[in-house]
């Protein structure tokens, strides 16, 4: 019996196609590493090994990609119109973005977006059953949002990477004690009065070059 059993056992494996096997075999968890230099998205494990790569469409030069180590907390189907057949929410502080697909697929490549990461249909629908509520994503590109701008000007309202990295700053100076969320309110705004004030910058409530210079943020 034990024979007839171990025979089966390497029919299957003759029969079964070798990404079934592989896929049976794969419990590694995986991660979504998005490059702003290059407008994609990689599929990978944690030990570094890329499963799979993809063209995306990020924010535009006035409504850039969020930047940063955030997770997926939601997924949804079929949103339909701009948001394609598929939608990852990731868990930006600041807020709504997401990876999803998209209804003009001729601009993919291009940074056209409102700050979410689109993809072709297709390739999100490969994409989505392979990510669970909880993974990770990394984000990596220029500070600014986008490759071609040397520098933002922040003012109350504004949100975004940036601006959390200003209120980091500001933070390991003594300056801001409110949450580093990317949101420029009230707090920050403040924190940026004291700051410039102590540090012989002109008083103006808002973040320009002057301030990044000082704070190290640019050179």
């Amino acid at each position: 019996m034990k024979a007839l059993v171990s025979v089966l056992s390497m029919i299957l494996m003759l029969i079964l196609p070798l990404s079934a096997v592989h896929a049976e075999q794969r419990d590694e968890p995986v991660y979504v590493y998005i490059n702003l230099w290059q407008n994609k998205l990689y599929l990978k494990t944690e030990a570094g090994e890329e499963l799979a790569s993809y063209k995306i469409a990020p924010g535009a030069v006035d409504t850039p990609s969020p930047v940063g180590s955030f997770q997926i907390n939601q997924k949804a189907l079929n949103w339909g119109g701009g948001f394609g057949s598929r939608w990852l929410g990731i868990n930006v502080e600041w807020g709504t973005y997401g990876i999803h697909g998209t209804n003009r697929p001729e601009f993919i490549g291009r940074y056209v977006s409102h700050g979410c990461f689109r993809m072709k249909n297709r390739d999100i629908e490969k994409l989505y059953p392979q990510v669970k509520v909880g993974t990770k994503v990394i984000i990596d590109g220029p500070i600014m949002g986008h490759e071609r701008l040397t520098y933002r000007i922040l003012v109350p309202g504004s949100r975004g990477a940036l601006v959390k990295l200003v209120q980091n700053r500001l933070k390991a100076a003594g300056y801001y004690h409110g949450r580093v969320n990317g949101q420029f309110d009230k707090q920050t705004e403040r924190a940026v009065y004291r700051f410039q004030k102590s540090e012989g910058l002109p008083v103006t409530g808002q973040i320009g070059l002057e301030d990044m210079l000082y704070l190290g943020i640019v050179e």
